[in-house]
C-alpha cells in the first residue's frame, strides 16, 4: 500500500538546504513513509497526544525530527528541523 506525501514549503526548503548526505538520509525516511505511514511503531516514530488532532514525531538518524499528520492514505509533513531545534521549540514532548 502506498500513501500520498504532502510536504510543507518550509519543510521542503529545509530539506533542499541540507548537505547532500543529510538530504539523502531524510529523503530515504520520507520514502519509507510513502510505503508505510506507520513504520517503527514505538521506535523512532511516536504519536503525540494533542487535543485537536493526531500529530506524529519521527526522529531521523538522531539528527533530525519530522512532525507530520497522518489522515487515511495521506501523510502531511508539517515541519522538519534538527532535534536540537525541536527540543527548543516544543520542549521534550
Amino acid at each position: 500500500m502506498t500513501y500520498s506525501i504532502l510536504i510543507n514549503k518550509k519543510a521542503l526548503k529545509f530539506i533542499n538546504d541540507l548537505p547532500d548526505k543529510s538530504k539523502l538520509i531524510v529523503k530515504d525516511r520520507i520514502k519509507i513513509l510513502y510505503e508505510n505511514s506507520y513504520p517503527g511503531q514505538g521506535g523512532d516514530k511516536e504519536k503525540l497526544n494533542l487535543p485537536k488532532y493526531e500529530l506524529y514525531r519521527m526522529h531521523i538518524a538522531r539528527s533530525f525530527t519530522i512532525f507530520c499528520r497522518i489522515q487515511g492514505k495521506e501523510v502531511k509533513i508539517l515541519d522538519i528541523m534538527t532535534i536540537e531545534q525541536a527540543h527548543k521549540r516544543y520542549g521534550r514532548l
